[in-house]
């Protein structure tokens, strides 16, 4: 009997890593997996936080912790996210440095969860897409069509958004400092 509970969470765990929730973005299909997702909130006021780049568009109070809420848009080098009735805030785990990180990613609209299938994800292309091919886990193959699966560790690093945040809010100062001189 321990075998087949074995067999069971073993097969509950494929099925989980092959589920994603699918979101638009800029007219994109594009997907994360389903274990990173804590949840779904509609979109509100975001408190904004002074130096930050322009893909931090604040952070929100999530029962009783601040999670900050990145625009995937303008983190991929897009115009931030204009938002509509139908603009999420997924709120995903990731593992930092410092242990689990709670961040919120800011999206158009939520569409659903799929099953894809591992047989149905090819590798990430080395070019043509709109993304970093680092920021891609693999290209879903779903009903005739490629959903891009991103790979939220890369995407979502503290490290890398730590750097952007020194080189963007460096850049304001140094374009100022020679306007005046």
């Amino acid at each position: 009997m321990s075998a087949t509970t074995q067999a069971e969470l073993q097969a509950l765990q494929a099925a989980e890593q092959s589920q994603y929730l699918t979101f638009l973005l800029d007219g994109e299909m594009y997907a994360i997996g389903i274990l990173a997702i804590k949840e779904i909130i509609e979109f509100n006021k975001l408190t904004t936080v002074p130096m930050m780049p322009r893909f931090v568009r604040g952070v929100i109070n999530l029962r009783g912790a601040v999670v900050p809420v990145i625009d995937l848009s303008a983190r991929f080098g897009r115009a931030g996210t204009t938002a509509s009735r139908r603009t999420c805030i997924v709120i995903v785990e990731i593992e930092a440095d410092e242990g689990r990180q709670v961040v919120g990613v800011l999206v158009d609209s939520v569409s659903e969860v799929l099953d894809i299938a591992p047989g149905e994800i090819e590798p990430a292309p080395s070019f043509g897409a709109r993304v970093r091919s680092e920021f891609i886990a693999g290209m879903g193959k779903v009903k005739g069509n490629f959903v891009i699966i991103l790979s939220v560790g890369h995407v979502l690093s503290a490290e890398e958004m730590g750097v952007l945040a020194a080189v963007d809010t460096d850049m304001p100062v140094a374009a100022g400092a020679g306007a005046r001189g």
